[in-house]
């Protein structure tokens, strides 16, 4: 027996799922049919929300920390170095002559504390000459202590402040510098200026190591003036900047200046000699 439905296509159509309409296989199997994105949505959806492991985190703050001590680095430097990028070419000779100066110093007290040890070991009565490098040594930190008075060559500087706004950190950066290039002895208005002198503000007035001293504020200052001199007027340095507060600031070598300005010895409460 033979039937039209015992057919092979017929048999195989039945096993077969029923065929879906043309509109719809075309809205479901079809890219078409899928959303479309644009370039700006796939790249939030990529990013966000994002996924960032602890690791990943360490590393950016370290890179972060990089980046801002490079930038205060750069910034520092640009700073120290904004002077010297509008100064004139002399002034930029005048400056590399003060540090070859301040080098040949540092040279000479070399090869004088040399001279010292070769007297000694020399000498044919080192007891004698023992003496008088200590009487020698003594006289000199006489001068550097202000227990005694000096003379010798250097500068005197008058700053006239009229305006009253010169203050007291001016003033000590003046006596920074003059120690940088070389001053050996320092007085202001009659008080002596030493190791341990600090300048405070004190209303109108300034006070060094508790002295109110009045404008205009005078310095006396013993060493060489060839070097004192340019030290105070480089690029950005001391006069320039009492200038710009309205204070007339006037330098002037001298072959004999004489500080006679004295601060009684203090002996020290805690510090002893190590020989002793």
């Amino acid at each position: 027996m033979s039937t039209q439905d015992e057919r092979p296509e017929n048999r195989l159509r039945r096993e077969l799922p029923a065929e879906l309409p043309a509109g719809q296989a075309q809205a479901t199997d079809t890219p078409e049919a899928l959303p479309k994105l644009t370039g700006r949505q796939r790249l939030v959806k990529g990013l966000w929300p994002p996924h960032v492991t602890r690791a990943q985190l360490i590393v950016a703050l370290l890179l972060f920390g990089l980046g801002f001590g490079l930038a205060v680095q750069v910034a520092s430097n640009s700073d120290s170095d904004s002077a010297l990028r509008g100064a004139r070419q002399e002034d930029l000779v005048r400056i590399l002559d003060e540090l070859d100066d301040r080098t040949q110093r540092l040279e000479d007290e070399k090869q004088g504390l040399e001279k010292q040890r070769d007297e000694l070991e020399n000498s044919s009565n080192q007891a004698e000459e023992a003496r008088r490098q200590t009487v020698e040594k003594e006289r000199q930190l006489g001068i550097l202590a202000g227990t005694v008075a000096a003379q010798g060559p250097g500068i005197t500087m008058t700053i006239d402040d009229t305006k009253g706004t010169v203050e007291a950190d001016m003033l000590l950066d003046a006596i920074q510098e003059l120690r940088a290039a070389g001053a050996e002895a320092i007085q202001v208005n009659g008080v002596r200026v030493v190791a341990g002198t600090f300048l405070s503000d004190s209303g109108n007035r300034v006070s060094v190591d508790g002295n109110k001293i009045n404008a205009p504020y005078r310095f006396k200052v013993i060493g060489k003036p060839q070097d004192l001199e340019p030290a105070l007027n480089i690029p950005g340095g001391v006069v320039q900047t009492l200038e710009k507060e309205q204070a007339t600031v006037t330098v002037e070598r001298s072959d004999k200046i004489v500080v006679d300005a004295l601060r009684a010895a203090k002996r020290p409460d805690y510090a002893r000699s190590s020989s002793q």
